[in-house]
């Protein structure tokens, strides 16, 4: 068999608390690892196997977000008469609030546009991502699959050209994450949101996603302080989440800068000025979760500036 090639997709926290569909940033682990490689059994792309999903994932090509991103990839480069199979081995839990849907699909149109040699570059990649990310939850939003491709703090709005900005990733700070083992499908978490929202939540928003953004700039987390906070969306989901409050006020109590849902969730994060505080803020807030008697697993990262990689 064909050896092919091997790539690494990185889980990222969508929203980051003060942008709804629009911010997010790339974790230096976990990640989805595709191996991609060329066959003469069909043409187009295909599911050869998928590892660690307990049968969870279709192996469907029209249904799998990687196979569809990378199809699209091939569609786009008009390669018709090519075969291109795809092994998928999950490392991240799936409706975790970790974008491991977004993870497989950057993964499946990387893992193509590797095997060709790179005709498109990362940001020509794109579209073709969001594609495949749009087959899991049927919404068109780029805030997982740009950091994941791209790396770093992406700014990016929902378009047709997918408008992107990456932003300045200051240097000490530290992203603690805990996913606590219960399951949030994206698709259901975004159908309890409001459609509408009163004009104060939306200037008071609007000041924290703004602030926020200047406060990357002049790496001043006395700002970011003031401003990481939702208003919006994490009322709405938060009692989704089991111990949601208390684990927030854990991780607010031993110094974190702001803490929120990690994108759809269940998964929480919290961000730091330094890894000591990281350290105290992953003890507290594993803490609240088993006292609960629930299972969680807590990551620290700082910002992965590159995004996904081949091996």
């Amino acid at each position: 068999m064909n050896a092919g090639i091997k790539v690494f997709a990185p889980a990222t926290i969508a929203n980051i608390a003060v942008g709804y569909d629009i911010l997010g940033l790339a974790l230096n682990s976990p990640g989805d690892e595709i191996i991609a490689r060329e066959t003469n059994k069909s043409k187009g792309v295909s599911i050869y196997k998928i590892h660690n999903d307990n049968g969870k994932l279709p192996t469907d090509p029209f249904k799998n977000t990687a196979s569809v991103a990378g199809q699209a990839v091939l569609n786009h480069l008009g390669l018709t008469d090519i075969g291109i199979e795809l092994e998928i081995i999950k490392k991240m839990p799936i409706g975790s609030g970790l974008g491991s849907s977004a993870a497989s699909a950057v993964g499946g149109a990387f893992a193509v546009n590797e095997l060709l040699k790179q005709p498109l570059t990362k940001s020509e990649l794109l579209p073709f991502a969001v594609r495949g990310e749009q087959i899991a939850d049927g919404s068109f939003h780029a805030d997982n699959v740009a950091p994941s491709l791209l790396g770093g703090i992406i700014l990016v709005k929902n378009n047709e050209q997918l408008l992107h900005q990456r932003l300045p990733s200051p240097s000490g700070l530290f992203i603690t994450l805990i996913h606590p083992d219960i399951e949030i499908l994206t698709k259901n978490a975004r159908e309890i949101i409001k459609k509408t929202i009163t004009l104060k939540d939306h200037i008071d928003q609007s000041f924290n996603l703004a602030g926020f953004i200047s406060s990357l700039y002049q790496s001043d987390f006395s700002l970011m302080r003031s401003c990481l906070e939702d208003l919006i969306i994490e009322p709405q989901r938060a009692y989704l989440i089991p111990k949601f409050k208390e684990v927030k006020i854990a991780a607010l109590n031993n110094n974190a800068i702001g803490c929120s849902i990690s994108g759809a969730g269940p998964s929480i994060f919290a961000l730091s000025e330094n890894s000591n505080d990281a350290e105290n803020i992953a003890f507290a807030m594993k803490e609240v979760f088993s006292n609960a008697k629930i299972d969680s697993t807590v990551i620290i990262s700082k910002v992965n500036p590159e995004g996904s990689y081949k091996f």
